[in-house]
């Protein structure tokens, strides 16, 4: 890439197009009052068979009693909150890429959709998620009567 070749640090040209972006994203963010995209977690959605899921956020150095996952209204959401003053400690580091701010995803559930299970492990949230579509609104095949009796032939 062309801009590895402008300093002789390796990466520094990547960290600081990294970091200007980031500025622009989160000053265009507080115009709009929309989540700037670099501090929202990354996220895998996989569907394991026809009734599970499984959701995975990539939340590095959060704790469980700093998570929250709730659903209201056919909408999950997840949030972080820091409850130390981790955040505010700038003494000393020259690069920090691991996201530390406070965050909120949402998520819109299929209908009769539920979270079952919620597991932290090794910086990943698991969040398995479960549709159970009661019997009366499954597919079902209706058999189709001929009400013309059948013409016989004798030989």
């Amino acid at each position: 890439m062309a801009l590895r070749t402008l300093s002789a640090l390796p990466g520094f040209a990547d960290t600081v197009f990294n970091d200007r972006f980031n500025r622009m994203d989160r000053l265009f963010s507080q115009l709009t009052g929309d989540t700037p995209v670099s501090s929202l977690p990354a996220y895998d959605m996989k569907k394991i068979d026809a009734n599970n899921y499984a959701l995975t956020l990539s939340v590095p150095g959060w704790k469980e009693d700093e998570l929250e996952i709730e659903t209201v209204g056919g909408t999950l959401h997840i949030s972080g909150k820091r409850t130390d003053n981790e955040t505010n400690d700038d003494n000393g580091w020259i690069y920090r890429g691991i996201r530390r701010a406070d965050f909120r995803l949402s998520f819109s559930l299929p209908e009769h959709a539920k979270v079952s299970n919620a597991k932290l492990d090794n910086g990943l949230l698991h969040v398995s998620i479960y549709q159970e579509i009661p019997e009366s609104e499954k597919p079902r095949k209706i058999a189709i009567e001929n009400s013309q009796p059948a013409i016989e032939h004798k030989a």
